[in-house]
């Protein structure tokens, strides 16, 4: 739990490094784009902090703008909510309708381990974990990025529902979720519409062609994307990147594993070649 934890927080400050990419694209469905990274930010950032992952928080961005509904126990915890929502990148403005009931039943939170007692709402918490553990790979990847993709988790199971476009994009969605710690069963409901994957091979174009993507982000991103497979070692794995080529090194103990590492880096959105000869399989 605590490496998951960690490997969430990585994935809050990717996603807030991520959100100006899409707004730097013009056009309707990049702004559309944009709104949704700063809603898994938001939504993670929330599943995260162990003041507020017990309440229900709805939250919705428009063009920037950040709606906050749902009851709360104090202003504090509201005040707290707007807060995190106003430093995401790319939110210029938080709208924050939370209600407060005093006498609202909030179970416990655990001292040492930051997680709800409540087993039940502790339940909750990994779902949201999960779920947003998911988002942030459909995100990254730039076969599955652009695409309008949601994403459900209830008890280790995954829920894939809107379009993929292509087959081969739907297959690499499953795929992706599948490879994903604590994923007991996906269920890939996507639809698939040529004219929405032409639409969204349009909009990663310009995004691609409207924003520089640093290495610092690549570099980031890929050692999550290591994280969040439950197939490789991410802690025996160096990732350094330089001009968008991505250089590999460390140890992995099969050819299958350093082929899924080789790969897992090579479709992070940036990534122009991975050199993995410096990775040595000691299997």
């Amino acid at each position: 739990m605590l490496l998951r934890q960690s490997a969430l927080a990585i994935a809050i400050t990717g996603l807030m490094t991520l959100a100006p990419l899409a707004q730097a694209a013009e056009g309707g469905n990049s702004g559309q784009l944009s709104d949704a990274r700063q809603l898994g930010a938001i939504d993670t950032a929330f599943a995260l902090n162990r003041h507020l992952n017990p309440f229900d928080i709805d939250v919705s961005v428009e063009d920037g703008v950040a709606t906050l509904r749902g009851v709360v126990e104090s202003t504090a915890e509201r005040d707290l909510a707007a807060e995190l929502a106003s430093i995401i990148e790319g939110v210029r403005e938080v709208r924050n309708d939370l209600e407060i009931d005093p006498a609202l039943d909030v179970s416990p939170v655990d001292v040492q381990t930051r997680l709800p007692t409540d087993k039940s709402l502790a339940q909750r918490f990994d779902d949201a974990t999960l779920a947003a553990t998911v988002k942030s790979k459909l995100l990254w990847n730039s076969n599955t990025d652009g695409l309008d993709i949601q994403v459900r988790a209830e008890n280790g199971v995954v829920s894939l529902s809107g379009n993929a476009g292509t087959p081969v994009a739907k297959e690499l969605a499953g795929e992706l979720v599948a490879n994903t710690p604590e994923v007991r069963e996906v269920h890939n409901h996507l639809s698939i519409s040529t004219a929405d994957s032409t639409s969204a091979e349009a909009e990663n174009a310009a995004i691609d062609a409207a924003a520089s993507i640093s290495d610092s982000w690549i570099n980031s991103k890929v050692r999550s994307s290591f994280l969040y497979s439950r197939n490789l070692d991410a802690l025996n794995i160096k990732v350094d990147t330089k001009d968008g080529f991505v250089s590999l090194s460390g140890t992995v103990l099969s050819n299958a594993e350093k082929r899924l590492a080789v790969e897992t880096a090579r479709n992070i959105r940036g990534v122009r070649g991975v050199d993995a000869d410096a990775l040595r399989i000691t299997g």
